[in-house]
C-alpha cells in the first residue's frame, strides 16, 4: 500500500504509524512462538512499551485476537500481576469471548464492560454511595414508575401515547410496544440531562410551535420520573457510570489502581466513559478501534476521543492494522471507496478473490424478497453461512414467516444477545445489532434513500430536541460501511425504487455486477450490466413516510 498508507488523515489531525525498530524485530525473534501468527504491526501492538497507544483496527485485522494477546504478553513475559490489569469492553459477548481465550492460555484477568465495572463498586459500598439500598432499574420498573407519574400528572397512558405518536408512527405497533418505545424515550431524556450534569429545564420552551404541547407534557413527565427514581431507590445503567465517577471523586482512597488498562472499542466511548477512565488514571493505557465504524453517536459515542487521541496524549504512538482477514479483495476494495472522502489508510486483503458483488433492483419488496429466499436455498445455508441485513427492524418482519414455509432455519439477533453459530440457520438483523460477527455471504436489503441514510424515527421527542451534534449522515454512512465489511466472499445489495442510495458512490460502481429494470438504471450504471428476466420498468412513485422506518428498533 505505500507510504501513503502510514498515515491516517482525518480534520486536519496526522496519525503517524508507528515505525517497527531493530528492537521491536529482535524481539519478535525472541518470542518467534508466541507471535507467529501475527504480521509486524500486530506484533508491534502486541509487545509494545509505549505508556499511550492507539490502535487503529480496521474490520476484520484481528483487534480482539491482538487485545487479547497482548494481555498474555503482559501476564506472561512482562510479569504483569493479573490482579493488576484491566480489560474493558462494550459487550457481554465480547467479555466472554476474551475471558475464555485467557482461560485457555492459563490467564485470569479482570474484564469488564463499563456498566459490570461500575456494578460490582456500587454493590460493594451501597451505604456510602447512596446512604440507603439503590436498586439497578429494569423495563418492569421503569414501566411501573411511568405509571406513578402519569397518575401523579392525571394523565392517562392511552393520552399520551396518542398525542406523542404520530399516526403512522402507532401503524402496526402494539400498544405494548408503543408504551415500550415511551419508556424508553423518556428515560432516555432523563439520563441525557444527568450526563450532561443538567436539571432536568422545560425545553419545550425551545420547541417549535407545533411541538410545544407534547414537548411540554413529556418534560413534565421526565421531571417527575426523575424525582420518583430518587424517591424509590432505584438507578438506571447511566446512573452507574455516573454515580461511580461521583463516588470516586469524593473518595478517592476507594479507586481501585490498575497498572494497565486495555479498552477495545474506544469509537464508541461516551463522556461517562472517558469520565471514568480518567479517574481510574491508570500509567498504560492500550486503546483499540476503529473510527470507520463509531455508529453509536445517537447514544453519546464521541468518535473525536479515538480521532484526537494524541491530543490528549501527545506521546502516545499509533499503531494502524491494515490488513483485513475476513473478505476477499474485491469486496474490501468496495469498502475502502466507501468512504474514500474520509482520508482513512486502504485495508489490505490477504485473500486475493475478487467475488462479485451484485446490485439487484425490484418493482416491490414481495419481489426483493423472493429473491433473497429463492438465492438462500441455491446457495445452500448448510455450506454458507448467512446474514441478512436491515437498516430497521421492521423490514425484517416478513422473513420468519416466509422462513417457515420454506423451512429454512433462522435466527433474529438483537443487540448484545448471545450469538452461537448454528449450521445451515440464516442470521437475520438489524446492522446495528451485528456489528462484530462476520459471515460467508451477506444481503443487505432496502439499499435505497429511504433507509440509507434513515429518514424517520419512532423517537419523536429526540428529533425534536436534536440532542446530540454528531453528522447524522456521515454516520449513517459509517452505518452502511459496517454492513458491507460484514462479508467474507458474497455480497448481495438490493433495493426497491428507480435509484440505490448514494451511499454507493461512483467509485465503488466499478465493483458490481447490477441487474436493472430494462432501460431503468442505464445512466447510472455502466460496468458488469446482466439483465434480469421478470423485471419490467415501472414508474418511479415517491413513498415518503409510508416506507420510512424508526431508526434504531431494538437497537
Amino acid at each position: 500500500m505505500g507510504e501513503l498508507n502510514n498515515i491516517l488523515h482525518k480534520d486536519n489531525q496526522l496519525f503517524k504509524q508507528t515505525t517497527i525498530t531493530e528492537e521491536d524485530r529482535k524481539i519478535f525473534k525472541e518470542l518467534e512462538t508466541f507471535l507467529s501468527a501475527f504480521n509486524d504491526y500486530q506484533k508491534k501492538a502486541i509487545i509494545s512499551n509505549t505508556q499511550k497507544i492507539c490502535c487503529i483496527a480496521g474490520a476484520g485485522s484481528g483487534k480482539t485476537t491482538v487485545l487479547t494477546k497482548r494481555i498474555e504478553f503482559l501476564a506472561k513475559y512482562r510479569g504483569i500481576p493479573p490482579e493488576k490489569i484491566l480489560a474493558i469492553t462494550f459487550t457481554r459477548k465480547a467479555k466472554q469471548e476474551m475471558q475464555n481465550r485467557l482461560l485457555k492460555s492459563g490467564i485470569s484477568v479482570s474484564i469488564e464492560t463499563f456498566n459490570s465495572f461500575c456494578e460490582k463498586i456500587l454493590l460493594k459500598f451501597p451505604y456510602l454511595i447512596y446512604g440507603k439500598p439503590v436498586k439497578l432499574m429494569n423495563y418492569s420498573n421503569k414501566s411501573v414508575i411511568l405509571g406513578l407519574v402519569l397518575q401523579s400528572l392525571n394523565l392517562k397512558i392511552t393520552e399520551v401515547i396518542d398525542l406523542y405518536f404520530s399516526e403512522y408512527q402507532r401503524k402496526n405497533k402494539t400498544q405494548e410496544e408503543l408504551i415500550a418505545l415511551l419508556v424508553s424515550d423518556c428515560f432516555f431524556i432523563v439520563d441525557y440531562f444527568k450526563t450532561t450534569n443538567k436539571e432536568v429545564f422545560d425545553f419545550s420552551q425551545n420547541a417549535p410551535t407545533e411541538d410545544k404541547k407534547v414537548t411540554q407534557m413529556i418534560y413534565l413527565i421526565c421531571k417527575n420520573l426523575q424525582n420518583y427514581m430518587k424517591l424509590y431507590g432505584f438507578r438506571s445503567y447511566n446512573d452507574q457510570l455516573l454515580d461511580t465517577s461521583e463516588f470516586f471523586k469524593k473518595n478517592a482512597n476507594h479507586i481501585p489502581r490498575f497498572d494497565h488498562i486495555l479498552v477495545d472499542e474506544y469509537q464508541d466511548v461516551n463522556l461517562s466513559q472517558i469520565e471514568l477512565l480518567k479517574m481510574l488514571n491508570s500509567y498504560n493505557l492500550f486503546v483499540v478501534g476503529d473510527p470507520r465504524q463509531s455508529i453509536f453517536g445517537w447514544r453519546g459515542s464521541d468518535m473525536n476521543e479515538i480521532i484526537n487521541f494524541t491530543e490528549k496524549n501527545p506521546h502516545a504512538e499509533i499503531i494502524i492494522l491494515s490488513k483485513n482477514y475476513r473478505s476477499c479483495n474485491s469486496i474490501v476494495e468496495f469498502m475502502n471507496e466507501a468512504l474514500k472522502h474520509a482520508e482513512y489508510p486502504d485495508l489490505e486483503s490477504i485473500i486475493p478473490l475478487k467475488n462479485e458483488i451484485y446490485l439487484h433492483n425490484f418493482r416491490s419488496e414481495n419481489e426483493e424478497i423472493k429473491f433473497i429466499l429463492e438465492k438462500i436455498q441455491e446457495l445452500d445455508p448448510t455450506k454458507h453461512k448467512m446474514f441478512i441485513l436491515a437498516r430497521t427492524n421492521k423490514q425484517l418482519n416478513s422473513f420468519p414467516t416466509l422462513f417457515k414455509q420454506a423451512n429454512i432455519p433462522y435466527l433474529v439477533k438483537k443487540e448484545d444477545d448471545a450469538y452461537h453459530d448454528k449450521p445451515g440457520e440464516v442470521v437475520l438483523s438489524t446492522i446495528h445489532a451485528i456489528k462484530g460477527l462476520e459471515s460467508d455471504v451477506v444481503f443487505i436489503i432496502g439499499c435505497n434513500e429511504q433507509h440509507f441514510p434513515c429518514k424517520y424515527s419512532d423517537h419523536p421527542i429526540l428529533d425534536i430536541l436534536n440532542i446530540y451534534s454528531y453528522d447524522k449522515i456521515e454516520e449513517e454512512r459509517r452505518l452502511f460501511y459496517v454492513a458491507i465489511s460484514r462479508a467474507r466472499q458474497h455480497l448481495y445489495l438490493t433495493y426497491t425504487g428507480k435509484k440505490p442510495t448514494y451511499f454507493i458512490n461512483d467509485s465503488m460502481k466499478k465493483f458490481l455486477t447490477i441487474s436493472k429494470q430494462e432501460k431503468l438504471e442505464e445512466e447510472l450504471f455502466e460496468p458488469n450490466i446482466i439483465e434480469q428476466e421478470e423485471i419490467i420498468e415501472q414508474e418511479e412513485k415517491p413513498k415518503y413516510k409510508e416506507d420510512w422506518e424508526d431508526m434504531i428498533g431494538d437497537d
